[in-house]
């Protein structure tokens, strides 16, 4: 089992990893303009955020379905998930496209007061906000890859990505190969293109004769009414879990932006750094969904419980471990941007704090998005993670900035502190085995 673990976690983990080294290079290049451009991406970023986090939400509450279905090799049913997938992800695009380029200065007013900062983020936002309606089409072949164990796919998909997106934002953030130099508007356009070269791959993969659910057009629609609206009822939680989620950090950029531009480009910069560590941590997640969903499926409740508690134990060492390295090389990886002494300062700082509290992040984050999920015990970890973001997070987010005054680093540590609360609360559920559920039965 040590091995099956290893052998879907790790590609999962470099997909994480290239994915999240990605946004750093974004970072880094636009960071080099300053750091009135790098808080301008930042800030734009946020409804990118949102959305993602949706599409998540909407996809890991689909993707216990396709974990169990998988255990039984119902492929029929896989492709009828993906369809479904597909078409909410569609309508949700469409509505953030609308609000994205229709509202864009008020959502931007919320995150910062800066209107430099806010001009700037704009044209990032508009022109990006066609990856929108692009993720509708990757996302669900992506999480389908996964479910199915045929992990290599997405991670070499997200390469691809990587190579074009900063092969592009290099010639057009910095004008080279007789290109205008178009900074953020350059980046944008970098990550628009990334997506299309994404869209494209997906699709070669999810269609061509040796995958898995590969079928026609038509079997990945028809949807029999009671397996919709069982996946429905899972995703719905996990839907607005994931909403409430991402929609309550980026209160906390509301919140950090008000300490100063500075201080919150020291956090965007450490953020796109620790995201390197986090993603490559939280293919533990992804794999406990895969791996524990797929015993479920079968009906081995025995072996999903041992399988479990092993996941939940590596997912304490590895965050151990990757947190202690992020604290070790906090000093170096604060130098990489181009901030200001206060600038860096406060990076390193905040890169301590994120390493500090890292080990509890991942065991909350495998339980949740992983071990739980799962066996559909979805309206059980929303109220826990919603509860804690809202009622602890961002109130104390906003006091440290407003009220309190304090630097970035310690209004960050104050946030901190929703994540011992969850901690306990989602161990307890876990020992109380009312999580294993099989969703699949009688369909």
């Amino acid at each position: 089992m040590n091995r099956k673990l290893l052998r879907i976690a790790s590609p999962i983990a470099i997909q994480g990893i290239v994915t999240a080294t990605l946004t750093m290079v974004d970072n880094l290049m636009v960071g080099l303009l300053g750091e009135t451009e790098l808080a301008a991406v930042g800030v734009g970023s946020q409804l990118f955020m949102v959305h993602y986090m949706l599409v998540f939400g909407i996809l890991s509450g689909s993707a216990t379905f396709l974990a169990q279905f998988y255990g039984t090799r119902d492929m029929a049913n896989i492709r009828k998930v993906i369809g479904f997938a597909f078409v909410t992800l569609s309508c949700l695009g469409i509505l953030f496209f609308l609000v994205t380029n229709c509202l864009t200065d008020a959502v931007l007013s919320i995150y910062t007061d800066d209107p430099a900062v806010r001009a700037l983020a704009a044209v990032y936002v508009r022109i990006n906000s066609w990856s929108f309606l692009l993720l509708a089409f990757s996302s669900p072949m992506e999480m389908a890859f996964k479910a199915t164990q045929q992990v290599r796919l997405p991670m070499i998909v997200s390469a691809a990505v990587f190579i074009s997106n900063v092969s592009i934002n290099y010639i057009l953030i910095f004008g080279k190969l007789g290109f205008p130099k178009l900074g953020v508007a350059g980046a944008a356009i970098g990550t628009l293109s990334a997506r299309l070269i994404e869209v494209f791959l997906n699709m070669y993969f999810a269609f061509r004769k040796n995958n898995e659910f590969r079928g026609s057009i038509p079997s990945f629609f028809g949807w029999d009414p009671e397996l919709i609206r069982r996946v429905i009822r899972n995703a719905t939680p996990t839907t607005l879990n994931e909403f409430f989620w991402g929609f309550g950090q980026t209160m906390y950029v509301a919140a950090f932006t008000r300490i100063g531009t500075t201080a919150y480009a020291a956090y965007q910069a450490a953020n796109s750094l620790f995201n390197i560590f986090n993603f490559a941590s939280f293919s533990v997640g992804d794999a406990a969904l895969i791996l524990v969903g797929e015993r479920l499926g079968e009906g081995n409740t025995k072996n999903a419980w041992t399988l479990s508690g092993h996941i939940l134990k590596v997912a304490v060492w590895v965050g151990l471990l990757l947190g202690a390295v992020v604290i070790a090389v906090s000093g170096p990886l604060s130098m990489v941007f181009n901030l200001s002494d206060q600038g860096r300062t406060y990076t390193h700082y905040v890169l301590i704090v994120f390493g500090a509290t890292m080990a509890v992040d991942l065991l909350n984050g495998v339980l949740i998005a992983g071990v739980l999920r799962a066996g559909g015990d979805t309206r059980f970890t929303m109220f826990v993670e919603c509860g804690s973001i809202w009622l602890v997070a961002v109130p104390l987010a906003f006091i440290s900035a407003l009220v309190w005054h304090l630097p970035i680093h310690l209004a960050l540590l104050m946030t901190r502190t929703e994540s011992l609360i969850k901690v306990v609360i989602l161990s307890a559920r876990y020992k109380s085995e009312k999580w294993m559920n099989t969703v699949i039965e009688d369909l």
